[in-house]
């Protein structure tokens, strides 16, 4: 338990590294099962059944990645870290950190409001084929969403969309792929980057392109219970013709793509990664990163 404005609350991260290398947090791979069901019933509590799906999905898939490489004592189901920030009250402002490889959730309350901001989930690969979550997939909606909303675009929008068609960075600007978050611009020890607006203006959609557009952004904002998440949607729909939203990769159904929908309130990253880990000598596929930030609640 940390003091609410403690700047290690910024220090999130979501690599494999040991938590403990940051010096706080509760590791749960070091504690028994009593705490770590209690943990994930404050995830339960916080989040939506969507919510919370997705995240115990994320960290299921961690196993099924450590299981593929013989790894498990590094990439394991409870390789994540809990803190609390403040103390929980349904009064003052509170909150609590979760994180680990391939999430990380951040959560502020205060009374009956919530901020879910900035919230980073991913997998390596997105779905088990084998083992005791074989089924486990995560990232369809998202993916489907976004490319349903990319090709209902008239050429020309798709065009002014598409800031291009590489996700190695061949035809984009100097700079613009990073060697660990690649296209990603919001991912840790972002907080407070400004990142400019691009691609096409909301404000040239039809009603049925920004209908596409909300049910996009609802697959991200739908981690929140009902009260936070309906007062978001309808925040960010008032803000609907401030937002952008660019692409870059192809839209085709096999092509990988990276998509960022940015308003004053929202901040959305879809990142099909290349493969980082190697099993026999070739790089796994369908590696997907997800980040959500919303810029006025104090990121």
């Amino acid at each position: 338990m940390l003091p609410l404005q403690d700047d290690r609350k910024r220090h999130w991260q979501n690599t494999e590294i040991w938590a403990e290398m940051d010096g706080y947090g509760l590791r749960l791979d070091q504690t028994g099962e009593r705490t770590r069901a209690l943990t994930l019933e404050v995830l339960r509590t916080s989040l939506s059944e969507r919510g919370f799906a997705n995240a115990v999905g994320a960290m299921r898939l961690n196993a099924f990645l450590g299981q593929l490489l013989g790894v498990a004592g590094v990439l394991s189901e409870w390789a994540y870290s809990f803190c609390l920030y403040g103390r929980p009250s349904t009064t003052e402002p509170w909150g609590w950190q979760f994180w680990g490889h391939h999430l990380a959730i951040n959560c502020l309350t205060i009374g009956g409001r919530m901020v879910l901001a900035p919230s980073f989930v991913g997998a390596e690969i997105c779905y088990a084929d084998t083992g005791p979550y074989k089924g486990l997939t995560l990232f369809r909606d998202e993916e489907r969403l976004g490319l349903d909303l990319m090709n209902s675009l008239p050429e020309a929008f798709q065009a002014k969309t598409r800031l291009g068609w590489s996700l190695t960075g061949e035809d984009l600007p100097e700079g613009r792929v990073h060697f660990a978050d690649y296209l990603i611009l919001g991912g840790a020890y972002r907080d407070n980057r400004v990142v400019p607006f691009e691609g096409i203006e909301v404000s040239r959609f039809s009603a049925v392109h920004r209908t596409r557009l909300l049910d996009l952004v609802e697959a991200y904002v739908g981690h929140m219970p009902d009260g936070p998440r309906q007062a978001k949607m309808e925040q960010f729909e008032r803000h609907l013709d401030e937002t952008h939203f660019c692409w870059i990769g192809g839209n085709g159904p096999s092509d990988p793509f990276y998509y960022r929908i940015q308003s004053p309130v929202v901040f959305v990253e879809f990142d099909h990664h290349p493969g980082v880990f190697l099993t026999n000598t070739k790089p796994l596929k369908f590696h997907v990163h997800t980040v959500i930030r919303t810029p006025n609640g104090g990121d």
